[in-house]
């Protein structure tokens, strides 16, 4: 990839990534202030100001992994691991809405365990064509598995 066109791929992927953080952040808004505080939670819950930063970071590194994924093999070439990640990433704003949107915690948590399973199948295709991308998707994959133990935790003690 020639240097302006790689940069405008990053770019673009970075900006699908931030439009789909943005999408689930668009269901968090009365949630997070009216019913999460309400919610009984487990003692190992993060502060609510953790999750942005996370989240933020976490972001970040799948857009540079897909980037990575892209720059190597291509549209054409990768596109199996590419409509993981997109798949993967619809998932994620979906768990946001049916968390908090819709405010419940059994069905987010049917889609976070499906969430996993296509990080899982993202990561091993991203790494594949690219190990740094694979390691890149890492963390996401180590985050939502504490989120799915917090999303059934919460689910569980509020029933």
């Amino acid at each position: 990839m020639s240097g302006t066109r790689g940069i405008v791929g990053l770019v673009i992927f970075i900006a699908i990534c931030f439009i789909a953080a943005g999408l689930g952040a668009l269901f968090n808004q009365s949630s997070i202030a009216e019913w999460y505080p309400n919610l009984s939670k487990p003692s190992w819950t993060p502060p609510n100001a953790i999750f942005g930063p996370v989240w933020s970071v976490l972001y970040l590194m799948m857009a540079v992994a897909a980037w990575l994924v892209w720059r190597r093999a291509g549209l054409g070439g990768a596109s199996v691991p590419l409509l993981l990640f997109a798949l993967q990433l619809a998932c994620n704003v979906a768990w946001s809405g049916l968390f908090f949107g819709l405010r419940m915690p059994g069905a987010a948590f049917i889609d976070i365990v499906i969430l996993w399973g296509l990080i899982v199948a993202t990561l091993i295709t991203f790494w594949n064509v690219s190990s740094v991308a694979g390691i890149l998707l890492t963390p996401y994959l180590a985050w939502v598995s504490f989120a799915a133990a917090l999303n059934l935790a919460v689910w569980r003690m509020n029933a």
